[in-house]
């Protein structure tokens, strides 16, 4: 594509478009600037409630690949790149995830996590052999991500992912997108144009950082990763997620210190397990059993410990 004809696409973005008003914003006080950049922040979740069927019926998709062992990967660059490599890195500690099971791919790889990597965004070829690299398969579910709806590697990336079978999912901010249009699902949250012209790290990047939330929050949710609204799977790796660890049985089971402490350790600090030795009065090899045939659903092992204790 020449310049000219970029240039004529982008003057076609929403996202791209030029705000008169605010031609003089750098004229204005700094609490002026902050009120406006505020009130432009503030129509961004309803830009992404418009969009909650088509975020289910992804998630739904998602849960259902990685109930069978697939994984769950972001694919895009810069911003959007940035935030995929975001949410699939906190997915270990939250959920406890295994290693790969959500991962964040960016155009350039992760030397453009904090520098640019030019033309990297322009490679849809770069875009296969990064999910290649993979080994991508029907199992996966690979979500291009990108304001615009048109960068080559979150593009290239989805054709590529449903041409080896994998569900796919397409996020962009703007409507009629490339992206979505290429994705099985595709999610648009027209977030319009930007605070300072084209700069869609702003209300773009928050609209996909609320969505990529969803994403996978919601999909750990439906694979048992939590109960109720806590996070029973949550990985003690320091000192303040094992004092978390302790207050999350306290608030699920609500039994005395001493009990919660002797529980975690009978479970090797195992939260979920804990829980159920706690609430199904079962001792912790058979609380890793029950789990491990519930497909790890706190719910449903609690349900059959306590059938268990009544047969």
């Amino acid at each position: 594509m020449t310049h000219t004809e970029l240039r004529r696409e982008l003057d076609h973005l929403a996202t791209e478009a030029f705000r008169a008003e605010l031609a003089e914003v750098d004229r204005l006080p700094t609490l002026d600037i902050a009120r406006l950049m505020n009130a432009e922040d503030t129509t961004v979740p309803a830009a992404v409630a418009e969009q909650l069927p088509a975020i289910a019926a992804a998630v739904d998709g998602i849960a259902g690949r990685m109930a069978r062992g697939g994984r769950l990967v972001y694919a895009g660059a810069g911003t959007a790149g940035r935030l995929g490599v975001l949410d699939a890195s906190e997915c270990p500690p939250t959920f406890n995830t295994a290693p790969g099971q959500v991962s964040g791919l960016i155009a350039g790889g992760p030397t453009a996590i904090v520098d640019a990597v030019e033309g990297a965004e322009d490679s849809r070829e770069l875009a296969a052999a990064d999910l290649d690299a993979l080994g991508i398969g029907p199992d996966d579910t690979v979500v291009g991500v990108s304001a615009s709806g048109r960068t080559p590697y979150a593009v290239g990336a989805v054709e590529h992912a449903r041409a080896l079978g994998a569900l796919t999912v397409g996020l962009s901010c703007n409507p009629g997108s490339a992206l979505a249009a290429a994705a099985d699902h595709g999610i648009e949250v027209v977030t319009g144009p930007e605070f300072l012209t084209g700069s869609t790290r702003l209300k773009a990047g928050t609209a996909q950082k609320l969505v990529l939330n969803m994403l996978s929050t919601i999909t750990m949710i439906r694979l048992g990763k939590t109960y109720g609204n806590l996070m029973v799977d949550v990985r003690a790796s320091n000192d303040k997620l094992r004092a978390r660890s302790r207050r999350i049985v306290a608030l699920a089971t609500g039994a005395p210190e001493d009990e919660i402490e002797a529980a975690l350790t009978a479970a090797g600090g195992e939260v979920k397990n804990a829980v159920l030795v706690i609430l199904g009065g079962v001792d912790a090899p058979a609380a890793a059993r029950l789990l491990a045939e519930a497909d790890g659903h706190l719910r449903a092992a609690l349900l059959e410990a306590v059938a268990g204790e009544g047969a």
